[in-house]
């Protein structure tokens, strides 16, 4: 069964390059939400494998976003993977607290981030 993952930034290319990568490259379903508010409620609703997070967006930060996502019995044990610009000194104190899979870097090439995030997962390799 093809794994599910959602990618939760907020700016469009950047979803629309993760989605055709991973759906195009690793035979993965993709769902991808432009806001926190719209990823916390399709982390609920759809129970994704693992979730892509940019850390930086307007309405709720990432590190929100992953606070509520750790307190709903629906959603604690998803992985998240960190896909962000933001790494700044301060912040990789905050991103080395949290309990993520792993931290994936923009600007990042699509035809390796399949296997970057099957590795990150432990999953199985993806051609």
């Amino acid at each position: 069964m093809a794994k599910r993952l959602l990618i939760v930034d907020d700016e469009d290319d950047i979803r629309a390059i993760v989605q055709a990568a991973l759906e195009e490259l690793a035979g993965w379903q993709t769902l991808g939400a432009a806001s926190g508010q719209e990823g916390l409620a399709l982390a609920r609703g759809s129970a994704p494998d693992a979730i892509l997070l940019d850390i930086s967006m307007p309405d709720m930060d990432g590190f929100e976003i992953y606070r509520q996502l750790q307190s709903h019995p629906d959603t604690q044990n998803i992985p998240v993977i960190v896909l962000t610009s933001k790494v700044l000194a301060r912040d990789r104190a905050r991103f080395t607290a949290l309990q993520v899979a792993g931290l994936i870097t923009k600007p990042f090439n699509p035809l390796t981030l399949a296997p970057q995030i099957a590795a990150l997962l432990d999953w199985d390799a993806v051609a």
